[in-house]
């Protein structure tokens, strides 16, 4: 009996608390509902609404000429607010706006998208995100004048979510110098280096968070993104094309690892043309920047014996371009290595010049051991006073330092003196070496080299950029003249003859140093090419580097030399002022006509005047003509070169046809022999097709 009341009173217990509880919750729930109803709400609502970020158009990156080389442009992902339209603009429109949406998108059927589109609008959604691939701006612009669309935001709940994409309109051209920037704010190239001018200020505006998205919402209170400034680069697109493109050719034909090119104008250190390519499984592609980074840092070779012998005059300037120096049988003992010269059996006695032409280390090695050996930090000290141990203030971020030993150093051997004069044991950038080879060219001042010379906004320049010297006297003017001598002599007599052309003077030095692997020097090699043109008065100086070619001639005249000189014809070809003078090459003769028929009005006009014959230009204005004979005088016709038309070049000299068809961009393939273009390929007037080729026929 006590047990059965017992368990009555428990049970009792037991329901009088669940009732307890019960009604608890049903006031909570009243509560929650009716009393702090407004309370939750607007908790609700602050938690829904938020400021977020509004993205900032990035800047414009572009070439010497204006050129775009990297731009954003604008893509739109479709949303959809079903809620805002009335029943009549709805129910009249979402038949066809759904037929238009699965023809356009292609992904779902019409009634996927009608279904889609009422279940949202019956559920209350007001953000319905239709599809997640992007549009372009006249998609956008055709998409806002569909049914219900055409409404607008307001009244018809179109929303177009604005979404930027960087693009290069030359594609693959100059990729690492352009360069890029990540998520994270890492990156490479002019996008990292000047990421701060170009990225600008973001703005924020109030989104509300919906099912399926963020809604933006225009209350006034948003703050507009200050859009970014835009950079305006050295880079020629011309000479940067012609650069990868030699570049890749000669990394294919050598299967080499990797090489750079870089070229810049002497003056004003303006670099035109900057490429890098290094070898991946699918070919070249410009995966680092060798010409400035720590990965194209390397043990320069000959290139260096440049500084060598600049030391050496200014450290002795008693010796002579004529002094002679026995290299003996190319191999010479120091200390306890033996050093070797390129050629078996050795070349003998030499000169100076001849020791720098021929690219003799026994003969180098020689001179530094007579005047050096035994103070070889002055011979350093040289190398210091022309910046070759400092970097130089390169306006990209990621310029390698310098590696340059000091007698004082635990590394410094008994053979270290002479292996740095052939240009071992220390280590540049290609950017470094060309510095150095540019002072040369510059009658001794060693500027800093730059690729931005303008930030600016809406066409107003908000910063410029212009060299800065950093040696207003690398050398005297008598070390100048050898060493140009020298340069000089090694296109004409030495190692790089076989770039040596007959319309302008090149000087340089070629370079093949060994490479180290695991510390070992093994039959591995960077081969280069530094100089500049014309010599007699620089306009341009340029370095190639091609890294470990194979094959049976891998030495820098094979190999990096014919790059420079491609890149060199193509520059001469299409600069007017860097030509010889046609008055050098006119005689005198008032009993014949000049055999011309097509050229530029001054030429042509001086050529008349100079022989006494009548002629008659037309249309002055013109700079290009063609000459029609009238007896005993000629006129002038125009012959206008109109941008992305093939030009009629029919008559000219193969110089001005080059000059004039490499200036509209047209691939140029010669052949035949003479002075004059007899035919070309496409015909004059007709539009010039993306990457076209030309051939001409001389005769």
């Amino acid at each position: 009996m006590n047990i059965k009341k017992s368990i009555v009173i428990r049970v009792r217990i037991v329901f009088l608390i669940l009732c307890l509880c019960a009604c608890a919750i049903v006031y909570k729930v009243v509560r929650i509902q009716f009393i702090d109803g407004d309370r939750w709400k607007k908790i609700s609502k602050e938690r829904r609404i938020r400021y977020q970020p509004v993205f900032a158009t990035r800047g414009n990156i572009y070439s010497d000429n204006g050129s775009i080389l990297a731009t954003s442009l604008p893509f739109y992902r479709v949303a959809f607010d079903p809620t805002v339209a009335d029943a009549e603009t709805f129910n009249a429109g979402i038949d066809s706006l759904s037929m238009l949406l699965s023809r356009f998108y292609r992904d779902k059927s019409e009634d996927y998208y009608r279904r889609k589109i009422k279940n949202a609008r019956h559920d209350g959604r007001r953000y319905l995100r239709l599809n997640s691939r992007q549009i372009n701006y006249q998609d956008k612009k055709m998409m806002a004048q569909w049914p219900i669309f055409r409404a607008g935001k307001n009244k018809g709940g179109v929303i177009f979510e604005k979404v930027e994409k960087r693009f290069k309109p030359f594609g693959l051209l100059a990729e690492r110098t352009i360069g890029f920037i990540n998520e994270d704010k890492n990156g490479a190239g002019l996008e990292f280096s000047f990421n701060n001018h170009l990225a600008g200020t973001d703005g924020e505006a109030l989104f509300e968070r919906i099912a399926g998205g963020n809604k933006p919402i225009y209350d006034g209170t948003e703050v507009k993104p200050q859009h970014g400034y835009d950079i305006k680069t050295t880079i020629d697109i011309n000479l940067q094309d012609v650069a990868e493109n030699a570049l890749y050719k000669a990394l294919e034909r050598t299967d080499a690892e990797y090489g750079c090119v870089i070229m810049m104008e002497v003056k004003t250190g303006e670099i035109k043309a900057i490429a890098n390519l290094g070898k991946t499984k699918g070919g070249y592609i410009e995966d680092y920047n060798y010409a400035v980074g720590n990965q194209g840092r390397t043990e320069p070779g000959s290139t260096f014996k440049l500084a060598s012998m600049m030391a050496l005059f200014e450290y002795a300037p008693d010796v002579k371009l004529s002094d002679s120096i026995d290299t003996g049988d190319g191999r010479y003992r120091i200390k306890n290595t033996i050093m070797t010269d390129a050629k078996n059996g050795g070349y003998g006695m030499l000169s100076v010049q001849e020791i720098f032409e021929k690219s003799s280390n026994i003969g180098v090695a020689k001179l530094m051991e007579q005047h050096f050996s035994s103070n070889p930090q002055a011979y350093v000290d040289y190398l210091n006073k022309f910046g070759l141990n400092s970097t130089l203030g390169f306006q990209m971020d990621g310029e390698a330092r310098p590696f340059m030993k000091d007698p004082q150093d635990r590394t410094w051997y008994g053979t270290t003196l002479t292996s740095m004069a052939i240009g071992y044991e220390m280590k540049l950038s290609p950017l470094q070496t060309l510095a150095f080879y540019n002072a040369v060219a510059n009658n001794g001042v060693k500027i800093q080299p730059i690729i931005v010379k303008e930030i600016s906004k809406t066409n107003t320049v908000i910063q410029s950029f212009k060299t800065r010297v950093l040696n207003e006297k690398i050398c005297s003017d008598e070390t100048l003249k050898k060493l140009r001598s020298m340069l000089e002599g090694v296109v004409e007599n030495g190692t790089a003859k076989n770039i040596l052309s007959k319309d302008y003077k090149v000087a340089g030095k070629t370079g093949t140093a060994r490479k180290v692997k695991n510390g070992r020097y093994v039959m591995e090699y960077s081969t280069s090419f530094a100089g500049y043109f014309p010599a007699d008065k620089p306009k341009y100086s340029c370095i190639v580097i091609i890294d470990s070619p194979k094959g049976v001639n891998v030495y820098g005249g094979d190999v990096a030399a014919p790059v420079f000189k491609e890149l060199a014809d193509k520059a001469y070809a299409r600069d007017l002022a860097m030509h010889k003078s046609l008055r050098a090459r006119v005689v005198p003769n008032k009993d014949s006509m000049p055999g011309v028929e097509a050229g530029s009005l001054e030429d042509l006009t001086y050529i008349c005047n100079k022989i006494g014959v009548s002629h008659h230009p037309n249309l002055t204005e013109e700079e290009w003509v063609k000459v029609e004979p009238r007896m005993r005088s000629l006129d002038f016709k125009p012959n206008p070169v109109v941008l992305n038309k093939v030009p009629d070049v029919k008559g000219m000299t193969l110089r001005d046809a080059l000059f004039i068809l490499g200036n509209q961009h047209l691939d140029v393939k010669v052949q035949g022999a003479g002075k004059r273009v007899k035919q070309q390929s496409l015909e004059p007037g007709t539009d010039i097709a993306k990457n076209a080729k030309i051939t001409i026929v001389l005769s």
